[in-house]
């Protein structure tokens, strides 16, 4: 059994995006404003997949452990 991460990171859309870490910063405050989550909640690959258009099979690929 492979288990893979829940939770995305600034650094993750950064390489996802090619965009600048504080970019994904930027983006996973917006999640968290659009879902309702506080500031110390975390975003979940499925959350960020869902707000982004991405397949998260897609995003799956990009994150290490």
């Amino acid at each position: 059994m492979i288990l893979k991460r829940t939770v995305i990171y600034p650094k993750d859309i950064q390489r996802i995006t090619g965009k600048s870490e504080r970019t994904g910063r930027r983006l996973l405050e917006k999640i968290r404003e659009r879902r309702g989550k506080e500031k110390h909640q975390l975003i979940t690959v499925s959350e960020f997949a869902d707000y982004t258009g991405i397949d998260a099979e897609t995003v799956q690929e990009y994150l290490t452990d």
